[in-house]
């Protein structure tokens, strides 16, 4: 969860999230520049409104994760269409991640494990290092895909060697991918999808303490398997985890069904108080909470984040989606899921509010995204991935 690892956790009574007054100084301060230390007396100041967000946000840029830090940047990662690296982003603002320079920080091995289907690393600060999850494949096997950890001990993850600590061993030697970690209580958690022997399903979503940022430990719980019609359109998929804590409860979103128009997100939800490793106490969405929209021309929208804006206050939901409902061919070959950014509402019962996928803001993105398309197409038709 994104915005936890490094930043206070706001205390809310049910309704909009309310900040302590110790993130309202630290939101100022990074709207400035750079994290001031908060005085033992200070005076009210007013909140700096976050400025529109542009979208998308990153083109050819799925399964994205932004991780505030306590620096004062946003560091973005995301999947690459050509799913062979681990990228990584930095920016003082949410949208000065669009034009932020890219560093390619892990390339796949060319033979055995991590050789194949790099997806959906996202980046963590655990213990005074950094942690980047994701999930990959041997190359001679590449649909056996599994959860891998890299971990960096340099402040700057720019910076310093990534090493890559193995596979996060669950269970079962299955179809696994999309690990979220986080802290709940002093005690650090796993969440992932992976497919579960004896079940008729793709993935399934799972949740187990650790002992250390790439070792389980204790139980290995299922918390949610598709059942509904809509987690099961083209696969029956539950994927993508992402967790916030507010007003009480744990918010776990989630993406299911196949990655075309039809691929959307879920919700589960339990009490702060509650056992997480007790599935019963895990309440489940009945319908899903975030779906396309043709009103607004966004299609697939999922496997999302949680961050916050500038404002330090406003809540926001990252995630990607594409901008046209019908794609030629497996949708996975389709490169143009571009990451976007907007505004989580807050009912008044303390629940969120993920609303529809806003309407592009940047002119004739669509018609880049398809040049940006063809370009990655003829790469592969040169011998990429």
């Amino acid at each position: 969860m994104s915005r936890t690892d490094d930043l206070p956790q706001v205390p809310v009574a049910p309704g909009p999230p309310v900040p302590s007054r110790r993130l309202v100084l630290k939101g100022a301060a990074v709207a400035a520049g750079a994290l001031a230390t908060t005085p033992a007396v200070a005076t009210a100041a007013p909140y700096r409104k976050a400025p529109p967000f542009v979208n998308p946000l990153v083109r050819q840029r799925a399964d994205p994760y932004i991780h505030r830090h306590s620096d004062g940047h946003y560091y973005f990662t995301a999947t690459a269409p050509e799913y062979d690296r681990i990228i990584l982003r930095r920016a003082a603002t949410l949208n000065g991640l669009a034009t932020a320079a890219e560093s390619v920080i892990w390339t796949k091995h060319a033979t055995g494990v991590m050789g194949a289907h790099i997806w959906a690393p996202e980046i963590h600060r655990i213990g005074g290092k950094w942690y980047i999850y994701f999930a990959s494949a041997p190359a001679e096997s590449v649909w056996d895909i599994r959860i891998w950890v890299l971990e960096n001990a340099n402040r700057d993850p720019f910076k310093g060697t990534w090493v890559e600590r193995g596979q996060v061993k669950t269970a079962w030697e299955t179809f696994s991918l999309d690990a979220t970690t986080f802290t709940h209580r002093g005690t650090r958690y796993l969440v992932w999808a992976q497919h579960e022997p004896g079940q008729d399903n793709n993935t399934g979503l799972f949740l187990s303490k650790m002992l250390n940022p790439w070792t389980l430990r204790g139980p290995q719980v299922r918390l949610s398997t598709p059942e509904f019609d809509w987690e099961c359109v083209g696969y029956k998929v539950n994927e993508g985890p992402a967790v916030l804590a507010r007003n009480g409860r744990l918010f776990l979103s989630y993406s299911a069904s196949a990655t075309d128009y039809h691929y959307c997100m879920g919700l589960l939800t339990v009490d702060a108080n509650a056992d997480l490793l007790n599935p019963a106490n895990w309440s489940k969405s009945r319908t899903p909470v975030f779906t396309s929209n043709d009103t607004t021309k966004q299609y697939g929208p999922g496997h999302n984040c949680f961050t916050v804006a500038e404002d330090g206050r406003s809540d926001v939901l990252v995630y990607h989606a594409r901008q046209y409902k019908e794609i030629t061919g497996d949708p996975l070959n389709d490169p143009n899921r571009h990451t976007r950014v907007q505004k989580l509402g807050w009912n008044r019962d303390g629940t969120p509010e993920f609303g529809v996928p806003v309407a592009d803001t940047v002119a004739d993105s669509a018609k880049e995204s398809a040049r940006a398309g063809e370009a990655v197409a003829d790469a592969r038709a040169g011998g990429g991935t």
